[in-house]
Formats: C-alpha cells, sequence, structure tokens
C-alpha cells in the first residue's frame, strides 16, 4: 500500500497546479479539484495503469471516476502524513477508524432521542426508566435517494383567521417543516439554495445528557461531529453571498466544531466568536459540581466575508454633553511643549461654565484608560507632558495647546490635575468639523463595532432565567430568551430577510422573526416540539405580548404554513420506537419484508435461517435490530415519487408539493 501512495503521490506533482514553490504538496487543491470534478486531475489519473485501475470503474465501457474513494486516500493519515493531518487527527476530527471526518461521505442520518412528554398515568419515576436510542451512521454507498427531494403532506396555513388546509404555497410563505432536519435540509436546496441570509442553530451540545426537550444529548464524539458536518454542509449552500451562520454550543464541543466549521466554511470566514452569559454565577444548578458553568459560546461563520457586512451599532449623535463654555480672563503664559506652542492659564484667569447644549458648545471628556494610549490625542499630550508640570504650574491650571483638535478650533483646552494627589485630568472638545453639518441637521448616525461579549447588551443571565414561559412554551432548560435571537438578527439581519432555524426547538427563532418582520423556515422532527411550535407561532399571530413583544410594538399579523415530509418507512421507525411486546415486533418485521422496504444488504432468508439466534435477543436489541436493516432511503416518499401509487400521495398533498416547488 505504501508502494500505491508513493505512486500516487508521484502521478499528481507532475502537475505543477498541485505543487508549491518549495517543493510542498498542496493536499488541498488536489481535493479541491477532485471534488470539482477537473478535467485535467481526471486525465491525469487515467494516465497512469495503478491510479486509473484504483480510480475508475468500468461501466458500459465507460470509464467513471471514483471521486469518494480518491479523496480518501489523499487525505487517509497515511498518506503524505504532515503536520496539519496528525494535528486534525490528534484534536479529534477523525472517526473512530482514524479516517478524517472531513473527507468521509458518512451520514449521520438522526441523533439520538426520546420524546420525553410523559403519558397518561405516567409517573417521572417512569420516565426515568432505561430508554432505547437509535442513531445510524450510513457509509457513502447506502446514501442512493435518501437526499432527494421530499414529497410535502399535510399542509394547513395558520393567520389571524384561525386554521385550514392548504394546497397552495406563496415564495413569501414562512413554513415550518416537521421531519428529519437532515432531508428537510435536503428538501429546501431546490427552493432555497443561496437565499437564506442568517441562519441560527442551537444543535445538541453533546454534553452526556438527556435534555428538556427530550435529546438524549449524548452522542459518540465522531458521531456527533459527523452529524453536524453532513448538516452544516447543506446550510453553507443555502446561504445568500452575503448571508451567515450561528452556531450556539457550550464548552463541550465548541473547540471541535470551530475546527470543523473552519473546514467547511474556511477559516477566512470566520467572523467572530459570542460570549453569552447564561446563568448567573452565584446560581448553581448542582451542588455537586466542581466547577459552574455560566457561559456558552456562538461561533459566526460568513459565506463570503468580502461581502459580509454587518449592521453597526447606531447612535444619534446627541448634542446633549456638548454643553460647556470656556472664557479666557487674563492673558496666559505662552511656552513650547512637545512640539507645540501652550497657552497657560492659572487657576483664576479662566472660566469653566455650564451652558445650554447647542453645536458650538463644548464636551468634557476624563483623559483616562485607552485614550491616553491613541498616538496625537490630547489624552496622550497630557500624560506625556503636562501632568508633571503640577509642580511647576500648580493646580487647577488650564492649558491651551495650538494645533489640536479636529473640530476646527484649532486648539484643545486640557484641564491639569485638581489635587496633588491626581495624576489625570481632563479636556474639553466640539463637534467634530467633518460631521458638523450632518449634526446640525440630524441626520448623523454614529456607528459603533459589536462586541462580542453579549452581557454588555443584554442582562443575558436574566433573560435566560425569565424565558421560561415566553410565548406560552414553558420549558425548564435549553430554551433560549427571545431577547437573544433579537440581538443576533438586529445586527445579522433585515426586515424582509429570510432566516433558517433547523433545530427548531420551541420556536424562539421562528417567533422572534415573526416579530421583527423577517421571512423565516423552522425544521423539527419530534412531536412534542413542533406542537410547541405551532401553539407559539400562532399566538405570536394573535398578537402575544410576551418576549420582545412590547419592545418591537407587535400587534399580531402575519402567517405561516405547516407541513410535513411524507412519511414512508419513517411511519415503520415510530411503531419500532412505540412497539412494548414481541408480538408487534414480528408483525413489523413481517410487513418490513413483505414491502420490500428492508435495506438491500440483508437476506430475509439469512434471518430465518437465524431465528433461534434472534429469538434470544431482548426486545430492545430486536427493536435496534430492526432499525438497522430498515431502508433509510425510503424513510420518506421522494417528489420523483409522487405519482407512484405505491406510496398513496392524496390530490392535495400532490398539489401542495408542486406548489412548494414551483411547479404546476
Amino acid at each position: 500500500m505504501a508502494d500505491f501512495y508513493e505512486t500516487v503521490l508521484a502521478v499528481l506533482k507532475s502537475d505543477e497546479r498541485f505543487v508549491a514553490e518549495d517543493g510542498t504538496f498542496l493536499r488541498n487543491a488536489v481535493y479541491e479539484a477532485a471534488m470539482k470534478m477537473d478535467q485535467e486531475l481526471i486525465h491525469l489519473l487515467l494516465s497512469n495503469e495503478e491510479t486509473c485501475t484504483r480510480f475508475f470503474a468500468d461501466v458500459d465501457g465507460v470509464k467513471v471516476f471514483d471521486k469518494i474513494g480518491f479523496a480518501w486516500v489523499i487525505n487517509n493519515r497515511q498518506f503524505l502524513p504532515d503536520s496539519y493531518t496528525r494535528f486534525k487527527n490528534k484534536i479529534g476530527l477523525a472517526d473512530e477508524n482514524g479516517d478524517l471526518i472531513s473527507a468521509s461521505g458518512k451520514v449521520e442520518l438522526v441523533f439520538p432521542y426520546k420524546d420525553c412528554v410523559l403519558e397518561g398515568g405516567q409517573t417521572m419515576e417512569d420516565q426515568k426508566r432505561q430508554e432505547v436510542f437509535y442513531n445510524q451512521l450510513l457509509a457513502p454507498d447506502d446514501i442512493d435517494r435518501l437526499l432527494f427531494p421530499k414529497v410535502l403532506s399535510n399542509a394547513v396555513r395558520y393567520s389571524k383567521d384561525g386554521q385550514s388546509p392548504t394546497t397552495e404555497f406563496l415564495s413569501t410563505d414562512n413554513i415550518v417543516i416537521k421531519g428529519n432536519n437532515l432531508l428537510s435540509l435536503a428538501t429546501l436546496m431546490r427552493n432555497y439554495e443561496g437565499m437564506v441570509k442568517c441562519i441560527y442553530i442551537d444543535p445538541p451540545y453533546n454534553a452526556g445528557k438527556k435534555n428538556s426537550f427530550g435529546y438524549n444529548d449524548s452522542f459518540n464524539h465522531s458521531t456527533w461531529l459527523s452529524f453536524m458536518k453532513t448538516r452544516l454542509e447543506y446550510a453553507k449552500r443555502l446561504l445568500t453571498r452575503d448571508g451567515c451562520i450561528l452556531i450556539q454550543t457550550d464548552d463541550k464541543e465548541q473547540a471541535y466544531l470551530k475546527v470543523l466549521s473552519d473546514e467547511i466554511f474556511g477559516v477566512e470566514q470566520y467572523e467572530t466568536t459570542f460570549f453569552v452569559q447564561v446563568r448567573f454565577t452565584n446560581k448553581t444548578l448542582a451542588e455537586d459540581s466542581t466547577l459552574h458553568k455560566v457561559m456558552e459560546t456562538v461561533h459566526v461563520y460568513s459565506k463570503n466575508h468580502g461581502a459580509f457586512r454587518i449592521n453597526k451599532i447606531k447612535e444619534q449623535y446627541s448634542l446633549d454633553k456638548f454643553c460647556w463654555k470656556i472664557r479666557e480672563l487674563a492673558e496666559p503664559q505662552t511656552i513650547e511643549v512637545g512640539g507645540k506652542k501652550v497657552d497657560i492659564y492659572t487657576d483664576g484667569k479662566y472660566e469653566i461654565i455650564k451652558i445650554e447644549p447647542n453645536i458650538d458648545g463644548l464636551k468634557e471628556t476624563w483623559a483616562t484608560g485607552s485614550l491616553i494610549r491613541q498616538g496625537g490625542t490630547a489624552a496622550e499630550f497630557l500624560a506625556k507632558y503636562l501632568i508633571d508640570r503640577k509642580k511647576v504650574d500648580g493646580l487647577k491650571v488650564l492649558y491651551k495647546v495650538h494645533n489640536m483638535g479636529e473640530d476646527g478650533l484649532g486648539f484643545r483646552y486640557i484641564l491639569g490635575p485638581q489635587k496633588a494627589s491626581a495624576f489625570r485630568g481632563k479636556f474639553y472638545s466640539g463637534v467634530p468639523l467633518a460631521i458638523k453639518d450632518e449634526v446640525r441637521t440630524g441626520v448623523y448616525d454614529k456607528e459603533k463595532p459589536v462586541p462580542n461579549l453579549i452581557y454588555n447588551y443584554l442582562s443575558s443571565e436574566a433573560d435566560f432565567g425569565n424565558c421560561r414561559n415566553e410565548g406560552g412554551v414553558d420549558i425548564e432548560g435549553g430554551k433560549k430568551p427571545e431577547q437573544l435571537l433579537k440581538f443576533f438578527l438586529d445586527y445579522f439581519s433585515n426586515e424582509g430577510d429570510l432566516v433558517l432555524d433547523f433545530f427548531g426547538g420551541s420556536g424562539t427563532t421562528a417567533a422572534v422573526a415573526h416579530k421583527m418582520n423577517r421571512r423565516y423556515i423552522t425544521c423539527e422532527q419530534m412531536d412534542n416540539q413542533i406542537e410547541m411550535i405551532k401553539s407559539r407561532l400562532s399566538s405570536v399571530v394573535a398578537g402575544e405580548k410576551t418576549g420582545i413583544s412590547s419592545d418591537v410594538d407587535w400587534q399580531g399579523g402575519g402567517s405561516f404554513v405547516y407541513c410535513e415530509l411524507a412519511k414512508l418507512n419513517q411511519t415503520i421507525v415510530e411503531e419500532i420506537d412505540a412497539a412494548t411486546d414481541e408480538a408487534t415486533l414480528s408483525d413489523i418485521y413481517g410487513r418490513m419484508v413483505k414491502s420490500g422496504f428492508i435495506s438491500y444488504k440483508v437476506n430475509p432468508v439469512d434471518i430465518d435461517a437465524a431465528a433461534d439466534d434472534y429469538a434470544a435477543l431482548s426486545l430492545d436489541d430486536k427493536k435496534r435490530f430492526l432499525m438497522e436493516i430498515l431502508d433509510k432511503n425510503l424513510l420518506y416518499v421522494n417528489y420523483c415519487d409522487i405519482d407512484d401509487e405505491e406510496f398513496g400521495i392524496s390530490d392535495e398533498d400532490k398539489a401542495f408539493t408542486r406548489s412548494f416547488y414551483r411547479e404546476g
């Protein structure tokens, strides 16, 4: 195998595009060329007998390039194991077999979950029983029709007039989709690729526990990374050229998530990480915890850094502080200090008067901190040349420093220390000349950068503590406050923009987007979460007053459309999950075999031959086995099969689906 790797390397290095000036092999350039089916690369590989045999299959006399197999080879840790590859392996971006996740075509179909709504008569103790969670990592050759666009069913429009079934979907509609979020993203690609301005997601944190949403928040590390990888790849394609994605998580996976996102979006598209205080430091959730986690992170990536723009903090330039006037009462002493002419007015030779704020007034500023470190400023001049003159000139001295300032006065007044022990002073400045006309007419807005410590702008820990009942949705943990989402949508979107959240949860993103006049799409697969979202958004449409409603003067209105991915084998998944006895499982298995909805890799005859071994399995293991042999390509009905009578798609569902895809 080592000889083969050397052959591949020699062949690739014959193309100067893949070799740097210093002779370094450009692995990433080769990988990108392969993914783009670069003709020169394909010709190069075909020209060598070994690479041709390994990377091309003969199909009816036609050579078909196996780009996934090729990518696996060039990214394999045994092929040119440079320091970067070794680094990625060490930090965990490899699966349990040591293969790089970034180069893998594997798909984590679902995350393990249990719908934790208490059933009738069920106690909290009952709820603590051992649960079986099902998730499956599919290899590339298992993914055939899995990611095709799906048929949509059971469409209902919600408005102020109530709810009613619909067969029409408008391009401006807000939409709530029930179904596997990966397959929902694949379904959205047809209509919405390159159309989403802002994506906010709050995925399972992989924190090693079940949370109040019912997620079993505990993945194998590499499984969690694979789960996120495929979804982020689709998310990137959905973004507009100037769009961005925000991914919230805690400290368990945030570092790995950032490296994974660097690979998917590119390090050049990393914009910032927001730090959000989600709990009070003095209120612990568990007394036996060693460390009290109060912060979470939100990584921000753009689709294209060059096109990305943020709505900076805008505040009207107020004249309120320009309320001072200085009178010179006597002739000053004049000296030269620091290369500038300086007039010295000792105590009693000047007067500082408070006046009504106006365009010609002066603003008083303490010369401290970062101001002192800014070159050429009055604060720096004071610190360098005037502070120590209190020994010569005395205290409470006013200095008029000529040839300084941008307010058109031609000088800057600087007030020295008032006490012998003081080491700071003040300076007085007018409205900057460059914006004086705009300020006078009241059309100037001052912009500031957005800090990445949200605590400065939100009482975030209080917002998290008080959001439990926002929107009429009562959840003890995991829910995000509406103020947090408003903060993000204020800066990363505008009215009319499309916002996406494919981990719908309790519907916070959708609710805030609705109130802020953004269009939105949200996806969720769990029954109890879907019911929360529909109820919450119905309340928003009706004009509910919680959350940010008062901040945006929300009065109600608008609408949204709810629909589902049309189920096929997903119905069987749910039946298996709900089964409580052997007879039910036996019936399900019989129907699976009869319908042909089992994996092509499984021979029913072999299962029958091993009937005794199957019978010896526990109920949970039998359920797990049936889940594994089910054909995952047929979880939902593909759009291309909409007219197949076998799937029984109603005329209403056909009409809505065709309307959604803008056909018919």
